[in-house]
């Protein structure tokens, strides 16, 4: 009977502490929506003088607010978080998140969604994540060589951080033979929200980059394809150079058949000018020779005369003697 008894009470005594210990956190919040000026009233209840932390994260992921506090004897707490500013770039509009961080209780957390907003009516306004997932991709790229991906990765209009390997966990690449390969471990970052992958294809047709985000519990999706060639558009645009500098060639060529060419132009009318010269003193010696012809035809004329009479006496002399 006495072992049973300090049984119980031993198990009476393990029991109690754990009870006490059990796990408890309980976050509230004013409203669900806010805009400029309000108070972000947070409370609610936990262990007793526990020390919690509580952190505001901007749509972006980044932390906006960060507090310290420790709760009452009976667990609950309450705190002014923030009083909203106007919108700027720090604090712009759209969905920001309320966590809480137990501690002692192993890491225990709570989180909740809230809205600021440009709006003052108390209307019900849904408090939602819009993520948006931009994916860019070469339109055409050739086999064996790398080509670069880039990925951009917002939350209401503003980007995103955090390891690629957790936001793009699921993305993959749809090969042109049906295969899918995961791009899970291959992102690297460029800037908060800004991804990249380099990727080399190894045969021709469509490839298909499916990127898949997930951030605070909001999935997105994005994709893009690149046409995959034999040959790149640096491969044509050398060839391309190099038909260019063969056309300058054959250019530089004609140039100079063309000055050849103008030349013999020129020998050719200097020739052409050179027969019109001889012609002309050809025609002028021609004319010369016509003159002299008829002069010559002048004074021959009674010399011919004086001879024939000459002769027609002698006929007469010679006939009277007879």
């Amino acid at each position: 009977m006495k072992s049973i008894t300090v049984i119980f009470l031993l198990v009476f005594t393990i029991v109690i502490p754990i009870e006490s210990f059990a796990e408890q956190l309980d976050v509230f919040t004013n409203s669900n929506v806010y805009t400029d000026g309000e108070i972000l009233f947070v409370y609610g209840k936990a262990l007793s003088n526990e020390n919690l932390i509580i952190r505001l994260f901007a749509p972006d992921g980044t932390i906006a607010k960060f507090e310290q506090i420790i709760t009452e004897a009976d667990g609950s707490f309450n705190i002014v978080l923030l009083t909203w500013p106007q919108s700027s770039t720090n604090f712009p509009y759209g969905t920001y998140a309320v966590e809480v961080i137990s501690t002692v209780q192993n890491g225990l957390s709570k989180t909740l969604d809230v809205k600021f907003s440009s709006t003052a009516e108390t209307i019900d306004v849904p408090v939602e994540r819009i993520v948006n997932t931009l994916v860019f991709a070469p339109e055409t790229a050739a086999v064996d060589n790398s080509l670069r991906v880039f990925v951009q990765v917002t939350s209401d209009g503003l980007l995103v951080s955090g390891e690629p390997k957790e936001i793009l966990q699921t993305s993959h690449v749809h090969l042109p033979s049906g295969e899918v390969q995961s791009l899970s471990t291959s992102f690297n970052t460029l800037h908060q929200g800004l991804y990249f992958v380099d990727y080399t294809p190894t045969q021709k047709g469509t490839y298909v980059f499916h990127i898949v985000t997930f951030t605070q519990g909001t999935i997105s999706h994005g994709s893009a394809a690149t046409l995959v060639l034999s040959q790149d558009i640096s491969g044509v645009s050398e060839q391309i150079i190099k038909l260019n500098s063969i056309l300058d060639e054959t250019a530089s060529e004609l140039d100079k058949l063309k000055s050849e060419i103008e030349g013999f132009g020129s020998t050719l009318k200097r020739a052409s000018d050179n027969v019109d010269t001889s012609v002309s003193s050809i025609s002028k010696s021609v004319t010369n020779i016509e003159e002299a012809s008829v002069q010559l035809n002048s004074l021959l004329f009674p010399i011919v005369a004086s001879i024939a009479i000459i002769v027609a006496l002698q006929i007469v002399i010679i006939a009277r003697r007879r």
